[in-house]
């Protein structure tokens, strides 16, 4: 893969591509990579089709060499969640289509995921995911607002109800993060990230129901327009209403 040469630049703005760009654990920086660039796909901190940072600079950012870069990507491109093109405006970009596979999928030496889920996992994660972005509700509602940060709000909350089934899941997590950005707390994006990613791989264990989806998309907006009036007790309420919708239906399928 080859580092776009012409054009501009990728940089991953924003505090959920920083949270998740950053510097990874040295004694697995070939795994961490991937799992860290999956994480930025998956979370639809790069959308489909658009391009990723250098591998200069994401070398930079996860604190490795460009070989473990240029691997990652590698793995990435083999499994089809990314794409090389050359030439002046080159460089490397998320697949159209983002297969529905987790790490497993990707490295060969990874253990495929249990299909079996204890209550306790699903415990820890639901639990933190409640005190994560019930907070992240109410504080963004909290804040004063600018009129950028208010229409990208709005804009995710009516992409993802326009979203096709196949592509829900990506952009409610991104919703879900935009909602944690802001906040403008930078290490509370890394939690959220990490802990979205873990819901995740519960969600890809169970089915996606119309009337489900459907009712999500009414919570998102009640969770959109309390944020947007700046009602942080209503936002928080709503939150915490449409996470407990998503832990019934895992507990339900999984525990």
């Amino acid at each position: 893969m080859t580092d776009s040469v012409g054009g501009p630049q990728p940089d991953a703005a924003g505090l959920a591509g920083d949270a998740l760009l950053r510097r990874v654990r040295t004694g697995n920086a070939f795994e961490d990579t991937v799992s860290r660039l999956l994480q930025t796909i998956r979370l639809g901190v790069v959308p489909p089709g658009e391009a990723l940072p250098s591998e200069r600079d994401l070398a930079l950012r996860f604190g490795v060499s460009r070989d473990t870069v240029r691997d990652a990507i590698k793995a990435l491109a083999d499994a089809g969640f990314l794409v090389s093109r050359r030439g002046r405006y080159g460089g490397t970009f998320v697949s159209d289509r983002v297969p529905l596979v987790g790490l497993s999928g990707v490295l060969d030496d990874t253990a495929p995921q249990s299909e079996q889920v204890s209550p306790e996992d699903l415990d820890d994660v639901l639990g933190l995911r409640g005190i994560l972005e019930v907070g992240a509700a109410r504080a963004a509602a909290d804040r004063a607002l600018t009129k950028a940060q208010r229409e990208l709000l709005w804009t995710s909350m009516r992409e993802t109800a326009d979203a096709a089934v196949d592509d829900y899941r990506r952009l409610d997590s991104r919703l879900h993060l935009a909602i944690g950005e802001l906040v403008g707390v930078p290490s509370l994006m890394a939690l959220l990230a990490d802990n979205r990613m873990r819901v995740n791989e519960f969600l890809d264990h169970i089915p996606l129901l119309e009337r489900n989806i459907a009712h999500s998309n009414e919570q998102h907006e009640q969770i959109v327009l309390a944020i947007l009036t700046g009602d942080a007790e209503k936002a928080a309420v709503a939150m915490r209403e449409h996470l407990e919708g998503s832990e019934a239906l895992l507990r339900g399928f999984l525990a």
